[in-house]
């Protein structure tokens, strides 16, 4: 399966999982945009199955704080890349001679 379909598949199955609480279907459409993968589509869907929150509020805070986890993991892992390459140059210097 090729992203897109992927992405596809978990937004539907996201928007489903909303609509099937009570809430509108744009509210889903809107939520897998700002989500933005399947991943954290997924990890939306798991709360909505355990918790069934009965406010948009609810729903739109969870949204939220995945969108924050995601965007810390990305700083993480864009800050480890950093360290790797400082250390590459304090360790073999500017002309990367091992």
């Amino acid at each position: 399966m090729d992203y897109r379909s992927e992405w596809a598949s978990s937004r539907d199955d996201l928007v489903n999982a909303i609509t099937g609480l009570g809430f509108p279907e744009e509210l889903g459409v809107e939520i897998a945009k700002q989500l933005g993968s399947p991943k954290a589509m997924e990890r939306m869907l798991g709360y909505l199955y355990n918790v069934k929150p009965q406010s948009v509020e609810l729903v739109v805070d969870e949204m939220l704080a995945i969108c924050s986890d995601v965007e810390a993991w990305k700083e993480k892992k864009a800050c480890e890349e950093a360290n790797a390459f400082y250390n590459e140059i304090l360790n073999h210097g500017l002309s990367g001679d091992k």
